[in-house]
């Protein structure tokens, strides 16, 4: 399970811009992440330099996060991307609010499914938030229709386990319908106060060691840790919250063994 934990940049987007992907990218890998999500790269970023920094530390690549305008407008550009770095998996991450509609998300359902049919080769995928609770359509929620288990939906999910507890829901629960169809999932950590905002995994509420045997029982093959907000140097967040995560996969090694 260990070779399955990677770190999104989107954790340390501030220090990608002040010290640079290479440091970061090595300062991640010798933490012992195997993979790295490439999200919140700096504008501009030079392809090349990601492809080779992940080469060099000898990181595999966790995924993609691509705007929806870039993968409408871009996408033959993010095809050729995502094959320089040696990933299948292209996520959506974030709709801008115009689209947070009931006709919005009819719209993104459709284009995804068509541009999962128009490159194969691609894992087309969705990474929600809360704000897709608010919305109801066809009796289920925007995020449940968005990712419908059905086989004329191409969707794939990238269930971020913060933002279904933060609207209402129990993690466990939630992903059940998406056995075999999640290949990446996002841990982030939940604070026990009234404000309910985001922890290093292993340091909040919410309860990851059954998460992990469900991901190893339906198919997860990346445990992306990410933090929006850190309460102290990012670099350390990420650093806690992959010891966390050694120690829970520890304990279920030692559980299994027994058995």
């Amino acid at each position: 399970m260990k070779d399955k934990f990677a770190a999104t940049l989107f954790t340390v987007r501030d220090e990608l811009k002040s010290a640079g992907i290479g440091p970061v990218f090595k300062e991640i890998a010798e933490m012992g992440y195997a993979g790295i999500q490439l999200s919140g790269l700096p504008p501009g970023y030079d392809q090349d330099e990601v492809a080779y920094h992940l080469k060099k530390n000898g990181v595999a690549t966790a995924g993609m996060h691509v705007s929806f305008d870039r993968l409408t407008n871009e996408f033959d550009l993010v095809r050729q991307e995502a094959k320089k770095y040696g990933t299948t998996d292209v996520f959506c991450p974030y709709l801008p609010e115009s689209l947070q509609t009931e006709s919005g998300y009819r719209e993104v359902k459709k284009t995804l499914n068509g541009l999962a049919k128009a490159a194969p080769e691609l894992r087309i995928g969705y990474h929600n938030h809360a704000f897709e609770f608010e919305t109801q359509l066809e009796g289920m929620d925007a995020l449940a229709y968005l990712l419908e288990p059905r086989e004329d939906n191409a969707i794939f999910a990238e269930i971020d386990v913060f933002w279904v507890a933060k609207g209402g829901h129990d993690p466990l629960s939630y992903v059940e319908p998406y056995k075999g169809r999640m290949p990446v999932i996002h841990l982030k950590d939940m604070t026990a106060d009234e404000d309910r905002t985001f922890a290093e995994v292993g340091e909040g509420i919410i309860d990851f060691p059954p998460l992990l045997q469900w991901g190893e029982r339906h198919g997860i093959e990346w445990y992306v840790v990410e933090q929006d907000v850190c309460k102290g140097a990012p670099m350390d967040s990420l650093r806690m919250s992959l010891s966390n995560l050694h120690r829970f996969a520890d304990a279920l090694q030692e559980q299994k063994q027994k058995k």
